[in-house]
């Protein structure tokens, strides 16, 4: 059972989203928050699985809601849920540790399969479209840690081996566990193994994470 809390500034959308999230039979709602301090009192004191978390409400936004949450290290995922269909919410939300960013106007088995994926460690935003993010935004939003340093200098590296230095590269690239395997030469069992090494060591939540790794660390320069 896959256990959500509904982040919504709206008691309408939360409404509407408790009625689709509860008739399936793998997820359940333990809670709603109408704002940003609230869902992350009620991340830590529920620690569902997933947060659907709007962007714009009262208070602390989503951004910072979500940022404050992944930074417990708690096992809880978020998946952003916004009006807002700009690439600049998009960023700084993956960028704050989402692991997934979809419009409301999405239809509702996109809504389900989306919690369900990151529920399961998935990201919710195809490697292309996390590219164009982070190659139109990377200069005009904060930079993470390890941006002033080269890839040889940063700590979160130290511990890849030579094959998965190159993986997390061509991961930033945008490249898909496919494309890996056919262009390395490699099994796509054994692609999926090398990245979930590289997600432990560098202690990326999820593929989302490592692309953004790869920026931070300079393995990928914005094109």
């Amino acid at each position: 059972m896959t256990t959500v809390l509904i982040a919504d500034d709206q008691p309408l959308q939360r409404f509407g989203s408790r009625m689709l999230l509860e008739s399936q039979d793998d997820m359940t709602v333990v809670g709603e928050a109408p704002n940003g301090s609230e869902a992350v009192r009620l991340a830590s004191e529920l620690r569902p699985d997933v947060v659907l978390m709007d962007i714009r409400m009262p208070g602390l936004d989503g951004i910072e809601a979500t940022r404050r949450i992944t930074a417990a290290g708690d096992r809880t995922r978020i998946l952003i849920v916004t009006t807002f269909d700009l690439d600049e919410y998009a960023y700084a939300g993956l960028r704050a540790g989402a692991s997934g960013f979809l419009v409301k106007d999405a239809q509702p088995e996109e809504l389900l399969a989306g919690i369900r994926a990151v529920a399961t460690g998935d990201a919710v935003v195809a490697p292309s479209l996390t590219r164009r993010l982070l190659d139109a935004y990377v200069h005009h939003l904060p930079a993470g840690p390890g941006t002033e340093a080269g890839p040889q200098e940063d700590a979160r590296l130290a511990s890849l081996t030579d094959r998965e230095r190159e993986i997390l590269t061509v991961i930033g690239q945008g490249w898909t566990n496919t494309e890996i395997a056919t262009r390395l030469h490699l099994a796509e069992s054994t692609v999926k193994t090398h990245v979930g090494r590289i997600l432990a060591k560098t202690g990326s939540r999820d593929r989302i994470q490592a692309v953004i790794l790869a920026y931070d660390t300079k393995l990928v320069e914005p094109s």
